[in-house]
């Protein structure tokens, strides 16, 4: 499975309600993740541009942006971010293949 970085932005009604009635919520979110196939694989309390950010895990690129379509309608995030996210085996792999690319630059 692939990973993903998800980073999130709460509006200042979301953190209205969280104040009043704390909640983790990476414990919330794991159903709607592992309904697509997915798995929460760790999480944080941020601060700075996101308030949360969770290492998750999809079967595809198509069920990770199903989850962020259904997060951001949810209302909650002011700004949701997914980033993919390759092992550094991946990483190295996607070197070799580079390296062996036709690619010209500019110029």
């Amino acid at each position: 499975m692939s990973h993903y970085l998800v980073q999130v932005a709460y509006t200042p009604e979301a953190w209205a309600t969280m104040v009043k009635n704390p909640q983790n919520r990476l414990a919330a979110i794991a159903p709607a993740v592992e309904g697509l196939g997915g798995k929460v694989k760790d999480g944080y309390l941020s601060f700075g541009d996101y308030d949360t950010v969770a290492i998750c895990e999809f079967p595809d690129n198509v069920s990770a942006a199903a989850f962020a379509a259904a997060a951001s309608a949810g209302g909650a995030c002011k700004t949701f971010k997914t980033t993919p996210l390759l092992t550094a085996e991946e990483g190295m792999n996607a070197m070799r293949k580079a390296g062996g690319a036709s690619y010209q630059p500019p110029g």
